[in-house]
């Protein structure tokens, strides 16, 4: 099994769009990350865990699923590279290959010498970009086969009758 351990602040803090997104809403661009996590994981079979630093957020350790993706808040006064650190030697097996996403250059070292592997933010963002470009491709392809109605109708009447197909009859 294929796991990427992903540090969701550093994350963050590299890719354009999510940094942008920390100075107005830190909360929505750590949805957005998950978000395009849970894409990512969807798209190449992979777990995923994104680990949040609790010196953000105040409080006791705190693990959920969000989409599909295990996010984990560290314990106050645990870093998120201690928490990777610790789940590299939980998850690490024959059957594993775990994958660390963090531009930080130490932590990469760490992570490569107990086994892992590294995957820079910008390497993760090029891959992602790749990912959402290839989903588009395959939408598009899908809408374009999509059987087309053989009686011609305008916009408004597909519209009235896509409503009372789905049971809005008003």
């Amino acid at each position: 099994m294929n796991i990427l351990l992903v540090d969701g602040y550093n994350i963050i803090g590299a890719w354009p769009e999510l940094e942008a997104l920390k100075n107005d809403n830190l909360e929505h661009a750590r949805d957005l990350l998950i978000q395009k996590m849970a894409e990512y994981q969807a798209y190449t079979g992979f777990r995923v865990i994104v680990v949040f630093d609790a010196h953000l957020v105040k409080g006791i350790e705190k693990k959920y699923i969000q989409s599909g993706v295990e996010v984990i808040f560290t314990r106050e006064n645990e870093t998120a590279d201690e928490r990777i650190e610790k789940l590299i030697k939980t998850l690490l097996s024959v059957k594993s290959k775990i994958y660390v996403a963090t531009s930080d250059y130490t932590e990469q070292w760490t992570v490569f010498s107990q086994g892992a592997l590294r995957k820079s933010a910008r390497e993760l963002l090029a891959e992602m970009e790749s990912i959402e470009s290839r989903i588009r491709n395959k939408v598009k392809k899908i809408q374009e086969k999509r059987p087309q109605s053989k009686i011609k109708l305008s916009d408004e009447v597909a519209k009235q009758f896509e409503k009372w197909r789905r049971g809005d009859l008003e």
